[in-house]
């Protein structure tokens, strides 16, 4: 299937690991493909969403507020404890990654969806595997040719189910406005 995502796509999928691994998450999921899509300002599919005002920090600051982390963090922050301090003073002594989930099975090849890294397994959640195979879905039913960010997109609002999508409605957004608009942008 990767082998039809255009370069961009791709990008967005390592984007995705990148941001998982930012927000100190073990896997990846639809909030991270589209924290990965929003990464990505310029891109014509990004714009229905940037025009409400859906950027990639304001999608990320509502990831945060949903999985709770943030609360988390201010929790500890009010008691004196502040866990990038933390974090930086462990990997100065430890190394980069110390804190971070053990590889599973290092010396054993994986793929995308079962977690390349070499420093740590991060497998894709089901429903971000499920809106990576309905970006295909996409693909196919608009007679593309290939997997563009766009499609990645609409993976995303059809899966539904996920943060990515949750992330979406909560900002005001109608899913069926937002594949109409994203559905414009790749007919031009």
């Amino acid at each position: 299937m990767f082998e039809r995502f255009t370069d961009e796509a791709r990008q967005v999928v390592l984007t995705a690991r990148e941001e998982a691994s930012g927000l100190r998450h073990a896997y990846v999921g639809t909030e991270h493909l589209l924290l990965a899509i929003l990464a990505l300002p310029d891109n014509p599919a990004v714009a229905p969403l940037a025009a409400t005002g859906l950027d990639r920090e304001t999608a990320r600051r509502a990831v945060r507020r949903l999985l709770g982390e943030e609360d988390q963090a201010q929790a500890l922050a009010s008691i004196g404890v502040d866990l990038d301090a933390v974090r930086e003073a462990v990997e100065s002594v430890f190394g980069q990654g110390a804190l971070d989930a053990p590889a599973q099975d290092e010396g054993r090849r994986r793929g995308w969806l079962r977690g390349g890294s070499r420093r740590g397994h991060m497998p894709f959640t089901a429903r971000a595997k499920k809106a990576l195979e309905l970006s295909l879905r996409e693909s196919v039913r608009l007679k593309s040719g290939h997997i563009a960010v766009a499609h990645l997109l609409l993976g995303v609002i059809e899966e539904g189910e996920g943060l990515g999508a949750r992330v979406i409605v909560d900002h005001g957004l109608d899913p069926k406005a937002v594949r109409q608009a994203v559905e414009a942008q790749l007919a031009t």
